[in-house]
């Protein structure tokens, strides 16, 4: 793959984002697959009774986001999460477009890590805020130099 990134690649500073407009059809199937069924984003009934006045997505589908920057586009391919802290700022609504950058924070050369800081924003605000612990692909393990 001709614009892969490994670890020798990374520098802090670089960033990559990826955005999309959280559907009717993406809470379902979300809660369809992880079993997350609270009536909070199924139930508009329920949820008009709530602080928040309208069914909301999962947090955990707007931070789903994040693993799709992570795994290709920055770092890419190969990474493996190791760890992710995640705050919770804002609801995410149906039909709000929900961008994920991540950001490297700091380089581990020694194990071929990254800390990343990662955020969630809808219209510039954030929803989500957190950190992420990576391992990176190495040029020279790749190719078996180390």
């Amino acid at each position: 793959m001709a614009d892969e990134i490994f670890f020798e690649d990374l520098a802090v500073g670089q960033k990559a984002s990826f955005g999309k407009t959280i559907t009717e059809a993406d809470i379902v199937l979300f809660a369809a697959v992880t079993g997350d069924t609270n009536p909070m984003h199924l139930n508009a009934e329920y949820a008009a009774g709530t602080i928040f006045k309208e069914r909301i997505a999962h947090g955990m589908l707007a931070a789903g986001l994040i693993t799709k920057v992570l795994g290709t586009q920055l770092p890419g391919p190969g990474t493996i999460y190791l760890s992710q802290t995640l705050k919770s700022r804002a609801p995410v609504r149906i039909g709000q477009t929900v961008t994920a950058t991540v950001e490297v924070a700091a380089l581990h050369p020694d194990r071929h890590r990254a800390t990343l800081r990662t955020v969630c924003t809808v219209s510039g605000e954030a929803v989500l805020e957190g950190e992420a612990y990576v391992s990176v692909p190495s040029r020279h393990s790749r190719h078996g130099h180390d």
